[in-house]
């Protein structure tokens, strides 16, 4: 048992130490992979599929057009600026709405989506909240909030095995992410709940809706 708890111990170490460098190198380095992508090739070899690469570039805030910027934040976490990487409110309005009989729905901000794809799976349990919750802390310690969207906007799902804003703006409409207009930044933020479901070239009329409301709320988003 002594053996044991030592083990547990120098183990819950070794975690924190290694989390907190990992973090800290996100400051300056950017990640050369990320858990998705990792478990997109981990699915296809159990689904026995065919080996497909990644596509994936990363690229400096500089060369990421300012719409791409202000359509994710008016998409997906419009209060970015203003939490500490977890909106209260909409957690509570998420649980009064399943309590309620609705459906669960998810009320992640973009520094746990961040997390959540750098370095967890897509499997829903306990533990997995934990770890996203101790990222996502990490990350507002460690991270700037404009390094954090940086970070989301280069390994965001754009489609299948295509991630970040400049794989994305190549493969649908043949420019690089400093290109995009406020049209085409708005289209691809609209795909993020369900990138393979809500196709950029293929737009349902759901997905154009999506695309007017972001339009509609960019003039107002800040993004510094």
């Amino acid at each position: 048992m002594r053996h044991l708890k030592r083990w547990l111990a120098g183990s819950m170490i070794f975690f924190i130490f290694s989390s907190l460098i990992l973090v800290a190198l996100l400051t300056v380095i950017p990640p050369a992979t990320t858990a998705f992508m990792l478990f997109q090739h981990l699915e296809d070899l159990s689904q026995q599929r065919p080996y497909q690469p990644i596509e994936h570039y990363w690229v400096k805030r500089s060369q990421i057009s300012p719409y791409a910027f202000k359509a994710v934040v008016a998409s997906e976490d419009q209060l970015f600026f203003q939490h500490q990487g977890f909106d209260t409110r909409a957690i509570v309005q998420a649980y009064q709405r399943y309590a309620n009989g609705g459906s669960l729905r998810g009320a992640s901000t973009i520094s746990q989506q961040v997390a959540k794809n750098l370095f967890l799976i897509p499997n829903k349990n306990l533990l997995r909240k934990l770890l996203e919750i101790w990222f996502t802390v990490l990350l507002e310690l460690f991270c700037s909030k404009q390094r954090i969207l940086e970070i989301y906007l280069n390994i965001a799902e754009f489609g299948d095995h295509l991630f970040g804003i400049e794989a994305a703006s190549r493969h649908y409409f043949g420019i690089t992410a400093r290109q995009l207009s406020p049209q085409q930044a708005a289209l691809l933020a609209a795909t993020l709940p369900n990138p393979i479901r809500l196709r950029a070239d293929r737009p349902s009329a759901y997905l154009y809706r999506r695309q007017a409301w972001i339009l509609q709320q960019m003039p107002s988003v800040s993004t510094d």
